[in-house]
């Protein structure tokens, strides 16, 4: 069972009753608005977080999005403090005094990162993740931590610490995840952007959830660190999050770029991510993988919703063929679950070791363990040959397309109590996280991947539809979603109320 907090269960959740007249008008902002109003004087600093603490305090009681929210006198002073460097005409970057807060698997210096684990409920890290110090640097606020999955393992944001977070546009269901409180959060306007990080699909299926962006860049875009092994692990990235494809592509600018630290950092100018998103896409071709020919079982519904956003494409000029790579799926799934098994017990093997604590991990983080401990090297090297085979296919259909197409889920958000959909279609589930095999195309590629809002079934549920780059054409993928973005009409950007 999967309780809303520690204390109460899912069903004393009721739906929202939101509508535009209870969000305070700095929150209805996008981010680039917010920054322009600041710059401008038009509004304070302290007026913006004045205005963001009270919907946080309004909102986040009926979903648990954000997390171990600091005290609010002292980020009326840090508001302040950023108040007065603008009156002397000091600026630290775009997100000068915007309010932001960090996915609860980022180290935050001086504010708690448990990784939704009771064995880290109390982890004080002395220094931040390289993106929060650069969201710092550009003069966010960190105000408190989003909600995520234990350890960041299933695309369903609940955990011992902190209990679930519920989704927008209905807290009974699932956000999605890992990245479920950061969606969630953004889609209800209790922020402007949001960070994510992404190994199964954890930046794409919880916007895909809650109808926002998400966008897993290229590997190495942003560095992703720092941690005490840099080399081997090649599964996981940061990124960002947001209601608009324009404040998606400024927070990258923030994220992206080399560091020393990360060897295996691009080192590429993220400035490039600032330039005009304008793009005319007459001519672009898109590959429609859909089910991948019956491989990938799906929700009734989901398959149309995608085929309608891909409609989308066609009335600005693009054409949509179904393609598929010439790779078996077989293979690729093989594939993740060896590399995951390793990656997942090189992160929290130590914790397994010890039976006091491992009896303190959730099942599914100990079967990931289990499951690493009879590989070998060779299983290891074998899952990166087909890893690097499945890139090749994927860069010879890129040859032909521009984009790849697919679904970001395989089933609309569900009931939050249930830890995870055993069945799709009548198919059963073998795993815990085989109902989101769709993303694992994408995470293997190190191909730039983002989730873009597809529309609403019947049930005023939203979805998303993934769109795979080209190797390193993050900013090529962004001005695609853009122009998708201004064409798609108010069923794709329905608010939660």
């Amino acid at each position: 069972a999967c309780p809303t907090t520690p204390e109460e269960s899912a069903m004393t959740v009721t739906r929202p009753s939101l509508n535009s007249d209870d969000v305070p008008t700095p929150c209805t902002w996008d981010a680039m608005s917010l920054s322009r109003a600041i710059h401008a004087r038009d509004i304070s600093c302290r007026e913006v977080m004045t205005a963001y603490l009270g919907h946080i305090e309004a909102v986040n009681p009926r979903v648990n999005a954000i997390v171990s929210l600091r005290d609010g006198d002292a980020l009326l002073h840090e508001a302040d403090a950023r108040d007065a460097e603008l009156a002397r005409g000091v600026s630290r970057g775009w997100l000068h005094g915007i309010p932001q807060a960090i996915k609860d698997l980022a180290m935050t210096a001086g504010l708690r990162t448990t990784f939704g684990s009771p064995l880290l409920a109390d982890n004080v890290p002395q220094t931040d993740s390289i993106v929060v110090e650069r969201m710092k640097r550009d003069g966010a606020i960190v105000i408190g931590k989003t909600n995520v999955p234990e350890f960041g393992l299933g695309s369903h944001s609940y955990n011992p610490v902190f209990g679930a977070t519920g989704n927008a546009y209905d807290p009974g269901l699932c956000a999605g995840g890992s990245s479920g409180g950061a969606a969630v959060a953004l889609a209800l306007r209790m922020l402007p952007v949001a960070d994510g990080s992404d190994m199964m699909g954890s930046l794409r299926n919880p916007a895909a959830f809650n109808n926002v962006y998400g966008f897993r860049p290229s590997f190495g875009r942003v560095p992703f660190g720092p941690a005490p092994e840099v080399f081997g692990q090649q599964l996981v990235t940061e990124g960002p999050m947001a209601r608009t494809v324009p404040d998606l592509a400024r927070l990258l600018a923030t994220q992206a770029g080399a560091d020393p630290r990360v060897p295996l950092s691009l080192d590429e100018d993220p400035a490039m991510f600032t330039a005009p998103l304008d793009r005319d896409i007459n001519g672009l071709r898109i590959a429609w993988m859909g089910d991948w020919n019956g491989h990938l079982p799906m929700e009734p519904g989901i398959l149309p919703l995608c085929e309608q956003a891909l409609a989308t494409f066609r009335d600005l000029g693009a054409e949509v063929d179904a393609a598929l790579p010439d790779f078996d799926p077989d293979r690729l799934w093989r594939c993740w679950l060896t590399l995951r098994h390793w990656g997942v017990a090189g992160s929290i093997g130590a914790f397994y070791d010890d039976p006091e604590k491992r009896e303190m991990l959730k099942p599914e983080a100990q079967w990931e363990v289990e499951g690493a401990l009879s590989l070998t090297g060779r299983d290891i090297h074998a899952a990166n040959v087909s890893r690097t085979a499945w890139q090749a296919a994927l860069t010879r259909l890129l040859e032909r397309y521009d984009v790849v197409a697919l679904p970001t889920a395989q089933v609309f958000p569900f009931a939050i109590e249930q830890s995870w959909p055993q069945e799709i279609a009548g198919r059963g589930m073998d795993t815990y996280h085989r109902w989101m095999e769709v993303v694992i195309p994408g995470s293997l590629s190190g191909h730039p991947v983002i989730s873009i809002p597809a529309g609403f079934n019947t049930s005023g549920l939203p979805m998303g539809l993934q769109l795979i780059g080209r190797h390193r054409g993050d900013l090529d993928l962004l001005r695609i979603a853009r122009a998708y973005e201004r064409a798609a009409g108010p069923e794709f950007t329905r608010r939660p109320w």
